[in-house]
């Protein structure tokens, strides 16, 4: 395989143990093929004599079930059952079907001679297909998502299905560290405080991390994607807006405003609930009258403007702003009956008197209207200067009226004074100095330009090119400053020493996730091509690479030398830790990747594709040579995930369509026909979403797709769930009944891609998608070393959500 993924030549090896396996593989798919329809079959005929044996009931159940069939009972898409399967001889097993068919067919006959009892037989058919319920029959339980059975056979040592009771978990999670900056899509959204912290956000959560310390705590009470701060005058209240979201069945939620105190993170008030629209775009705080107004405007397609009196929780204005994208909202410094907005070709100067809001818009006159006005200051000598699209910096002021051309009557206008050209590409900030000297951000250019207080240029400097364009500028001390960048990133620096960053993260979905054996380092991966590996105990970037494509999965060997990453064209490299090199490079078939898995004592690796196979490894050379040993030939859909055994001689799998399957790697990739005899294997990682020990986490009305990972700790005494509701639950693990409780926990804005506890257990790593977010989890409770502590969602420092589920 050459470096950039070209097909490499295949070897004897490979050719021998593709042809030795050619014929059993197609044998085995057949096989489970055949027992899945003999699966089907006899769970029709049982369904079939169990609804006979109701029918002998009192005929006073039938009011009953109607009256729960009238009531509504909502469907249930995974309906789980018991039955019993003494895996008996097959001599055994053809009697049974015998008998099974010799009922059925009697059943035929007696509904042909009573229309009366098939009417009550369709009934009682239709009731046991809508109500969820547990036929406790035997060792296999059938649990069905989109009407797929997935047969689980029940291990050994449990004698009693029944009496297992399922608890929530001894442990929870606290929040720990948040990792990544929203600076893409997002504005004016960074701040300093008097008490040395940064205030930003990601995800649903607001960041305050002490740079001197570096420590953050953490605002948690929004429920959906922050979109916009404001700090009020007093540098200790702050609010912040939210996007509306949905809820788990698509309804949409109402967006609303909270300002909360940032030294007790203890929310004043919230207001907008009810009255917003898809969500909030932008908030000021008036600062002439010390903080009493907060100006807002909502995401919808009026992007209608409103002024509140917010400690009393009073709306005062209301007015349709524009159709156009709105960017930014201030109030004047001198006058809280001032305010302007900006954004899609327009500046907007609003006049609030008597209970109303009019508006006048800036006439460009004879300069060229910018296609975005994107952000505006005020000066200290009361000038309004805008920032626009085509890179200039406008001076705003007053004019009085031209009688000539408007006639009599007209009124006064708000004109360009002066036109400075500060950037190439965007002006996408400005930031007033104490002494009021004025610096502007640029896009394209990457500048960062000090002028004075007549925008005379004084000073710049230039961000490096792999953090993106400036999108906010906050001041530190004058000379200090801190940036955020559309790369999502804060920088820290001066216009003399530089910048270096102090917050990263990535930029595009992320699917890729995985912990060190021995070390408290993990490693993300995703649709932006860069591998980041972090500390967890530092908090820190270690080191980032990028790829040449979409990095999706990820595994460190158990040496903890190298680690193999999945790409989405079927290529997959292998990075040595220290010098950051690629040591291996290959490809297999040509979808994407969709896991990464070593063996246990890291002499294989099993890499899952999207075309249905399997592919196992020889790894010599400390994980630095990779000889193909076989292929796992026998699922009818994309791999999804798999886990090896504790001895390393099997692989059990999941794939697209609820398969579960189990793999004689050792004896050369042999698909397992009798399921049943994996049923008390070990397993040394547990992330395969469907099975037994996990049936658990499923929720009543999960698709099949509601769940996009999983993660059994290594004491084995709990399991972690991403789902795609922006929610991870910790579970007791095993979990192997249904409606299992669990601690729920919130703070991730979009579908949770994927979970995995570090070495020791010590904490949990959760994975946003679109929300490019890393939360760090600290797991606390029996045999974390501190089981005495409650954790408590209030404002503590890393104040946590912790709601339990399905009851307690």
């Amino acid at each position: 395989m050459d470096f950039n993924g070209g097909q490499r030549p295949r070897n004897k090896d490979d050719v021998s143990a593709e042809s030795s396996t050619e014929f059993p593989d197609r044998l085995s798919l057949m096989e489970v093929r055949l027992q899945a329809q003999e699966d089907e079959i006899t769970l029709l005929k049982s369904s079939l004599a169990d609804a006979l044996r109701k029918l002998h009931l009192h005929d006073q159940q039938i009011p009953l079930l109607k009256q729960q069939l009238i009531a509504g009972k909502r469907f249930v898409k995974g309906i789980i059952r018991v039955r019993r399967n003494s895996e008996k001889s097959r001599d055994s097993q053809d009697k049974t079907k015998q008998r099974l068919s010799k009922k059925a067919a009697s059943s035929t006959n007696l509904l042909t001679r009573s229309p009366s009892l098939e009417s009550h037989l369709h009934f009682h058919i239709f009731m046991l297909c809508i109500l969820p319920f547990i036929l406790l029959t035997g060792q296999s339980i059938k649990m069905f998502i989109r009407g797929r059975p997935i047969t689980m056979y029940i291990p050994s040592n449990i004698l009693n299905y029944e009496e297992l009771r399922m608890d929530l978990p001894s442990q929870k999670l606290d929040l720990d560290w948040v990792y990544g900056y929203r600076g893409r899509d997002c504005r004016a959204n960074l701040y300093l405080l008097p008490s040395g912290e940064a205030v930003y956000f990601i995800a649903c959560v607001v960041v305050l991390y002490h740079i001197s310390n570096q420590t953050q705590r953490h605002y948690q009470k929004h429920t959906d994607c922050v979109r916009c701060l404001a700090i009020h005058p007093d540098k200790v209240r702050v609010a912040s807006g939210q996007t509306a979201g949905v809820d788990k069945d698509g309804k949409p939620l109402q967006p609303f405003v909270h300002i909360w105190d940032s030294k007790t993170l203890v929310t004043l008030q919230q207001i907008g609930l009810g009255t917003f629209e898809r969500g909030v775009g932008a908030v000021a705080f008036s600062s002439s009258d010390a903080g009493t107004f907060l100006c807002v405007i909502d995401d919808s397609n009026e992007h209608v403007l409103s002024v509140w009196d917010w400690n009393k929780n009073i709306k005062h204005n209301e007015v349709k702003n524009t159709n156009e994208a709105v960017l930014a909202v201030d109030f004047s410094p001198t006058d809280t009956n001032n305010i302007i907005s900006c954004g899609k070709s327009h500046v907007y100067f609003w006049t609030m008197t008597a209970g109303t809001l009019t508006k006048k818009q800036g006439i460009f006159g004879k300069y060229k209207k910018p296609k975005f006005v994107l952000c505006f200051v005020f000066s200290l000598t009361g000038d309004v200067l805008t920032g626009d699209s085509e890179g200039n910096i406008l001076t705003w002021g007053k004019s009085a009226a031209d009688i000539k051309t408007l006639g009599k009557g007209a009124k006064e206008t708000f004109q360009i004074m002066k036109q400075t050209r500060a950037h190439e590409g965007s002006v996408f900030t400005m930031c007033v100095l104490q002494g009021g000297a004025i610096l502007s951000g640029g896009g394209k250019d990457r500048k960062i330009i000090r002028w004075s207080a007549d925008l005379a240029p004084e000073r710049e400097c230039e961000i490096p090119e792999k953090f993106g364009a400036v999108r906010t500028i906050a001041d530190v001390d004058g000379e200090e400053l801190l940036v955020g960048t559309t790369r999502n990133a804060i920088l820290r620096g001066t216009f003399s020493d530089g910048f270096v960053a102090i917050v990263q993260g990535h930029v595009d979905e992320m699917w890729g996730l995985a912990t060190h054996h021995t070390q408290n380092i993990f490693l993300t991966c995703g649709n932006d091509r860069q591998v980041c590996v972090w500390n967890a105990e530092e908090h820190k970037l270690d080191w980032c690479t990028t790829l040449e494509e979409s990095g999706l999965c990820a595994d460190f060997s158990p040496n903890g030398a190298v680690v193999s990453v999945g790409l989405s064209t079927g290529r997959w490299v292998v990075l040595d830790l220290q010098t950051k090199e690629v040591v291996s490079d290959l490809t297999d078939g040509n979808e994407q990747l969709s896991v990464m898995r070593y063996s246990p004592d890291g002499s294989f690796l099993a890499v899952g594709s999207h075309d249905n196979f399997i592919y196992i490894y020889n790894v010599t050379e400390g994980g630095r040579r990779y000889t193909r040993f076989g292929k796992c030939t026998g699922h009818s859909s994309f791999i999804t995930h798999l886990d090896w055994s504790k001895d390393g001689k099997y692989v059990m799998s999941n794939s697209g369509d609820y398969e579960i399957l189990y793999w004689d790697v050792a004896s050369g990739c042999k698909l397992l026909r009798n399921r049943f005899e994996s049923k008390d294997r070990k397993w040394a990682s547990y992330t395969c979403v469907l099975g037994f020990h996990v049936m658990g986490v499923w929720l009543e009305g999960s698709d099949g797709t509601d769940i996009n990972a999983l993660c059994r700790s290594h004491s084995e005494s709990m399991v972690a769930v991403a789902d795609d509701f922006c929610k991870v639950h910790l579970f007791q693990y095993p979990c192997p009944k249904p409606k299992a409780p669990s601690y729920k926990y919130e703070g991730h804005g979009s579908h949770v891609t994927n979970v995995r506890f570090t070495h020791n257990d010590s904490h949990l790593l959760s994975m946003g998608g679109k929300d490019t977010c890393i939360l760090q989890w600290r797991v606390k409770g029996a045999g974390t070393g501190d089981h005495k502590e409650h954790l408590a969602s209030s404002s503590s420092v890393c104040s946590s959500s912790s709601s339990p589920e399905n009851g307690t």
